[in-house]
Order: C-alpha cells, then structure tokens, then sequence
C-alpha cells in the first residue's frame, strides 16, 4: 500500500495553526467574545479540529446548512448528511457581530480554537429536526437536545484551532485521521474494515470485527457515545471493545 486513498472531499483539513502563531492569538484574544462550548459542541469541534469533519473547516454557513436539510449535501454537492452547527442563546448572539472573532473555549476556560463569525442567524429547529431525524417526537433523543436548546442563533464561520480538547482517559487509543492513515500506511494495509460501536459490543459485533480480521483487513474500531438519553458515557464501550 503506496499511499491511503484521498481524504473525503479531497484534502484533510486539519485547521490548528502554528504554535508561534498561537501564542499571538492568544494574547489577541482579550478582545474577543467569548464562548464556553458545551460537550457536544466540544466533540464537534474536535472533530472538525482533527479533520475528521473535512472537507468542512469551520461550523457550517447558512447555504451549506440548507443545502444539507434539503439534499443531504453540502453547496459543493458534496454528500453530507447532518448539519454541524454551533448554536448560542438567542440572548447572546445578538451581542456578537458578524465579521468578527470569537475565542471557543471549554468548561474551565481554556481557549482552543477562535472562530470568525461570517454569518448569524435564526434558524427553525422544528423543520431541521423533521428533516434530519424524519420526525418531531421528544421520545427521539436526537429531537430531544435539538429542540430542548430554546430560542437559539447558529453562527456560522471558519475556525482555527490552537489546542486540542483535553482528555484524561484512554489516552493511548485516541488517533487522529492523519495519524490513522499514517499508521495504515507503516502496517501495510490495503484494506482497512472501521467498526463503531454505539453500545458496549454484544457477541455478535465481536464475532464480526474478528472475522474482518480475519479475512487480512485490517480492523479500525471507534467507540461512540453517547448517543441516546441515559446511555452514559463512552467508557464503557471503550473498555468492552479493547477488553
């Protein structure tokens, strides 16, 4: 295996800047409105952070927003099926100004990415979750947190990322996507079978990453969670699929 197959969307974007250029953000930032992000919020972030949200380098705009409620694409045409999108009190976004930064910060303050605000608006979470969960019913939990936020405003913008989320727990099996493909390439493999796990593995997914396995793919597990009101934590679904 020469080289892993092309990033989707066609370039991994990985948006942190450079450690010289972080330390002046930094001091920038006493100007900045502040924003301390939730934990899903924080998983985004993270996510688009690391490029595993590429090609998107920033929360979505508005044209890509709709493309994705309408078409399940980007405005590029690009496949995507859910919106990433940082929402704020309506309250609060009023204060914030298009064309603008905000410094995105986590529960203890520490700022991890700024964002340039190019758009702000209101959208309506009634039809988005009718046309992302196909339903408007509270027992869904997805419908659940969209709808529980209240009046809220999306804001919309690149961002730049100056450190990552901080984790404390299976440190060891935290991977990147560049840092993935990197190790796809050294092991040699030319087919890579990914399994995600939304729950603790039953016998039956075991038996089916063991027989990927077995079948000279190499096997990529990631632990999700949670995803659903009252599943707790990832925890246990990490320590089932490395058990």
């Amino acid at each position: 295996m020469n080289a892993p197959i092309t990033p989707y969307g066609g370039e991994l974007c990985q948006l942190f800047v450079a450690d010289e250029e972080s330390q002046g953000i930094k001091a920038e930032s006493i100007a900045y409105t502040s924003l301390e992000l939730s934990a899903p919020q924080l998983c985004d972030l993270e996510l688009l952070l690391v490029g595993a949200f590429s090609p998107l380098r920033g929360f979505m705009g508005r044209a890509d927003y709709e493309a994705v409620l309408e078409h399940m694409r980007l405005a590029d045409g690009t496949v995507w099926p859910m919106p990433i999108m940082l929402s704020v009190p309506l309250d609060r976004a009023e204060a914030i100004p298009e064309g603008g930064w905000v410094a995105l910060r986590d529960a203890e303050g520490v700022m991890l990415a700024r964002m340039w605000v190019q758009e702000r608006w209101q959208p309506d979470l009634r039809r988005e979750a009718q046309a992302v969960f196909g339903t408007l019913d509270p027992a869904h939990p997805g419908v659940a947190r969209l709808l529980g936020q209240g009046q809220v405003a999306y804001l919309g913008g690149p961002i730049e990322g100056l450190e990552p989320p901080a984790h404390h727990d299976f440190r060891n099996l935290r991977r990147t996507p560049a840092e993935l493909r990197h190790e796809f390439t050294r092991m040699g493999w030319r087919k890579v079978v990914a399994f995600q796990t939304r729950n603790p593995m039953h016998r039956a997914h075991k038996e089916l990453t063991v027989r990927a396995a077995s079948s000279r793919a190499g096997t990529a597990a990631r632990a999700a969670g949670p995803s659903s009101a009252g599943e707790g934590t990832s925890a246990p679904s990490m320590r089932s699929t490395w058990s």
